[in-house]
């Protein structure tokens, strides 16, 4: 389905410039909801037991099994521009979570793809404790912003820290931004309105879409500091670091998507899966990173 073709019939329906729906379209991303509620063929389940190739043995890691977090049909998925994921198969996600969000080395998290025609199995479980409970899901489409194009009520910290900021207390950085919501997208609130009631989302496993902020922080802090290391940039002041940190978090949103990610819930532990755009094209799923939080209240 021409899913961009549909938003820009509906926003140009409610006389907004075709220039500037093509410009807040550059933002707007697909992900597809994974929700144990709803109509629809199952297209795959949280937790249960994986289909294997036959031979091959339950992913593990120091000899620590890895409990399944998802098995997704990737033929059964609706398909979004710019998420590639393989066009058949089984995509299965396996994480221990509490040593993923401990080690942090990715060690104890794998992404499998087993591509259609290859003989599987239904594994046979190398413990109690790598099966979480069997949930069957279904799909639904959701659009999704960056962090600083989303309405105030979607993110409160953030949004109170950026209105907060006096013009002069602005970065040059963060100065373009405001400069480009204003002048640019000054129909911004309603093209927001529109794509998130076109594609509503609230589901307990999301694919694609943006990495989470935080996550998206952490690779940006991570390259930033070795590019400085390795003598590529020269070495950024003290000062200057949070502009330089929010501009490469903000340059590496379009070069990394969210390959799988759960929703926020307190006290629980949840992982994303995140991936550059260029590995997921060439089917490298091996490369993708797994970052496991625990949210506290």
């Amino acid at each position: 389905m021409d899913h961009r073709g549909e938003f820009r019939r509906a926003a140009l329906g409610l006389g907004i410039p075709d220039d500037e729906i093509s410009r807040f379209g550059r933002h707007l991303r697909l992900s597809i909801g994974l929700s144990p509620v709803g109509d629809g063929v199952p297209v795959g389940h949280i937790g249960g037991l994986p289909r294997l190739p036959v031979g091959m043995e339950w992913p593990s890691a120091e000899n620590i099994p890895l409990p399944l977090l998802l098995s997704v049909d990737c033929a059964a998925l609706p398909g979004v521009d710019g998420f590639d994921l393989p066009a058949d198969g089984t995509l299965l996600f396996f994480v221990h979570q509490q040593l993923d969000h401990e080690d942090r080395s990715g060690r104890y998290a794998r992404v499998v793809h087993v591509p259609d025609g290859t003989e599987t199995v239904v594994a046979e479980a190398p413990g109690p404790d790598c099966v979480r409970e069997r949930l069957d899901v279904r799909a639904e489409l959701g659009a999704e912003l960056p962090l600083w194009l989303r309405e105030r009520d979607e993110d409160e910290d953030w949004h109170e820290f950026w209105e907060d900021l006096g013009w002069e207390d602005m970065s040059p950085f963060q100065q373009r931004l405001a400069r480009y919501m204003e002048q640019d997208l000054p129909h911004l609130d309603e093209l927001r309105a529109l794509a998130h009631d076109l594609w509503p989302s609230d589901a307990a496993v999301s694919l694609g879409g943006y990495v989470d902020d935080e996550v998206i922080g952490g690779i940006a802090e991570q390259t930033l500091a070795g590019r400085e290391k390795e003598g590529k940039i020269p070495s950024i002041p003290i000062a200057q670091w949070p502009s330089r940190l929010e501009e490469e978090r903000h340059r590496l949103a379009d070069e990394w998507i969210s390959l799988a990610r759960e929703s926020r819930a307190y006290e629980e532990y949840r992982t994303s899966f995140v991936i550059r755009h260029d590995d997921l094209a060439a089917a490298r799923v091996g490369k993708a990173l797994a970052v496991t939080g625990f949210e506290a209240p």
